[in-house]
């Protein structure tokens, strides 16, 4: 009887957490989306402040 009683409590567990995933996929996309654009974003300010960089790092060259 103990064996019958966990392997249900198990296939509740399971149930549990397979309804939990099902539930928080729509938000575990949506952050993904998030994450995405805030990688671009970040790495574009990194660009252009490179760039910036760059160019007064040349221009002092020239100027000397």
């Amino acid at each position: 009887m103990k064996e019958f009683l966990v392997g249900l409590l198990f296939l509740g567990a399971a149930a549990l957490f397979i309804g939990m995933v099902v539930l928080l996929y729509p938000l575990l996309l949506v952050m993904a989306f998030t994450l995405r654009i805030v990688l671009f974003v970040s790495l574009l300010i990194l660009l252009i402040w490179g760039v910036g960089k760059l160019i007064i790092f040349v221009w002092e060259k020239v100027l000397k």
